[in-house]
């Protein structure tokens, strides 16, 4: 299985092929049968900046003469160029303007991608990838300047291949044997590398379907890509430790246990890097691998892509990836995946029990299909604890969720949302991760924890101190989003730790349920590029 696992990781870390800027190059060395070339306008490209690519450019030039949507649309030449012969494939893929305020970097992934994509359908299996921007260095371009690896992670985008498939299909195990770049600007293929084989990692765990990826097999899988790794993997998965230590979890297990192949596991990642610790990333990921609701089950349809509820579980780990192949100095970090299946069943937990959570608090479940918050909340006290005691330097503490449809209503798909706590707001966390996403092309939206939002969760009777949920779904819910933060921190005691306390600590919640990736589809592998442009490069 291990192979099968590595494979699709082969061009970007064994052989990454980055092309010089010479006059030519030499094509029986690399043998590539294809071309795609992206460009906001392709008439404006400088002919003695684009190297062996400038006939290339011509072509397209000639073409674009008689098209006049040749700057809307992918466009699909076979050249002519008697100097590489063997290139009988051209695609054009423009990034369509940049000059308008709200353009961003996204205009390079998705005609990188676009590109790809239309070069496989006319059988390239060697392509080349050139992207021809100029980025002049002034601040009306700099949301610009990462557009070489917003391009490349397009491109690999459309040469994933799922897991299942890898290891189920032989003649599919690849859609592409290599792949060059080239563009005026320069790109760091270690850093690429490292994004792209966590967002696999992710796409992996995440989008694989409930039985491939239920808590037992996860575990697997993630214990077979972290050995020999700088990432040591733990492994909760005794039942009985469960119930003790993370009984909100447990209460949401309580259907599934009695399954071996669906039973919990709580898998703890850390990395510790060489040399003293600046930072601590401290991230806590949703892993139900399947949802159906519980007992208020999901009806009328909507339960088909349940399986990809643990796509923050997949996000932690696949940052982890990252962090495993930058290895980078002065960060430590410690995630903590919550893989759990919200089953229906004669054992499963229902609305108006009350369960007391890791940290003391009695928590009265108000809908089981709100499992999400219920599944992180003990974990995420497990690691404050644990920050708190071994005195982690400067940490920052996240949660990551596909947690709620309100998330999808707000900020429409392909956002991110996140929303901090007092502490995480006076250091500017949810910004800085928005700056750092946005030059990257991994996009979020930033929302505000309001005091409605914590006078929503208290306890409504002398029963209970916490109300987990009302009875209407999030996206009938006035501040669906926002309110199951408030609850993430009341239920795991880190109210205790807000701004006006001696022990402050930063914690912000990230919802991905918009950016996690179409269904069907494929996972984005969100927020992974942003947590790295902020945190590592």
């Amino acid at each position: 299985m291990a192979s099968r696992i590595t494979a699709p990781f082969s061009f970007w870390t064994e052989n990454p092929i980055k092309l010089e800027s010479g006059s030519s190059f030499d094509n029986s060395k690399y043998k590539f049968d294809s071309i795609v070339i992206v460009s906001p306008d392709i008439s404006k490209v400088n002919p003695q900046s684009t190297s062996f690519l400038q006939g290339f450019v011509q072509a397209l030039r000639t073409q674009k003469q008689y098209d006049s949507a040749f700057e809307d649309v992918e466009s699909f030449l076979s050249p002519n160029i008697t100097e590489y012969e063997n290139i009988k494939k051209l695609v054009y893929s423009p990034t369509g303007p940049l000059n308008r305020h709200y353009d961003d970097v996204r205009r390079f992934t998705d005609a990188a991608e676009k590109g790809i994509k239309r070069i496989l359908k006319a059988g390239g299996k060697r392509p080349i990838l050139a992207v021809l921007y100029q980025n002049p260095n002034d601040a009306a371009c700099e949301k610009y300047q990462q557009f070489d690896i917003a391009s490349a992670l397009g491109a690999a985008e459309a040469v994933y291949v799922p897991l299942e498939i890898r290891e189920d299909v032989p003649d599919k195990v690849s859609k592409i044997e290599a792949i060059g770049y080239t563009s005026l600007g320069s790109l760091q293929f270690p850093v690429l590398s490292g994004i792209e084989l966590g967002r696999i990692m992710c796409r992996d765990i995440g989008g694989s379907d409930p039985e491939r990826m239920a808590a037992p097999n996860v575990a697997t899988y993630v214990k077979e890509l972290f050995a020999n790794t700088p990432v040591k993997v733990e492994v909760i998965h005794d039942q009985t430790v469960i119930d003790k230590e993370y009984p909100l979890l447990a209460a949401v297990n309580r259907a599934a246990k009695g399954v071996d192949r669906h039973n919990a596991r709580v898998i703890f990642l850390t990395y510790d890097p060489e040399g003293p610790v600046d930072k601590t990333i401290v991230l806590v990921g949703k892993g139900v691998t399947y949802d159906t609701g519980g007992a208020d089950i999901k009806a009328g349809g909507v339960m088909a892509g349940m399986h990809r509820d643990k796509c923050g579980a997949a996000a932690v780990a696949g940052f982890l990836r990252t962090v495993a192949a930058l290895k980078p100095k002065g960060v430590r970090v410690l995630g903590a995946m919550s893989m759990v299946r919200n089953s229906v069943g004669s054992n499963c937990y229902v609305s108006d029990e009350i369960v007391t959570s890791r940290a003391g608090v009695r928590v009265r479940v108000g809908n089981t299909d709100a499992e999400g918050r219920m599944a992180m909340a003990d974990v995420l006290c497990h690691m404050k604890e644990k920050v708190l005691k071994q005195g982690s330097p400067n940490p920052y503490m996240f949660t990551i969720a596909t947690l709620t449809g309100h998330a999808c209503l707000a900020v429409g798909d392909d956002y991110s949302i996140i929303m901090e706590n007092g502490a995480a707001a006076r250091a500017n966390v949810a910004r800085d991760l928005q700056n750092a996403g946005h030059a990257v092309g991994d996009m979020f939206e930033v929302s505000t924890i309001r005091r409605e939002d914590y006078d929503f969760h208290k306890g409504k009777s002398e029963y209970e101190d916490l109300l987990q949920c009302n009875n209407a779904p999030s996206s009938r819910t006035p501040r669906g989003h926002q309110t199951p933060a408030a609850f993430l921190i009341m239920s795991s005691g880190l109210d205790k730790h807000d701004v006006n306390s001696q022990s402050p600590l930063k914690y912000s919640h990230i919802d991905i349920a918009g950016s996690s990736g179409p269904f069907p589809g494929i996972p984005s592998g969100s927020p992974i590029p942003a947590l790295t442009a902020n945190f590592i490069l």
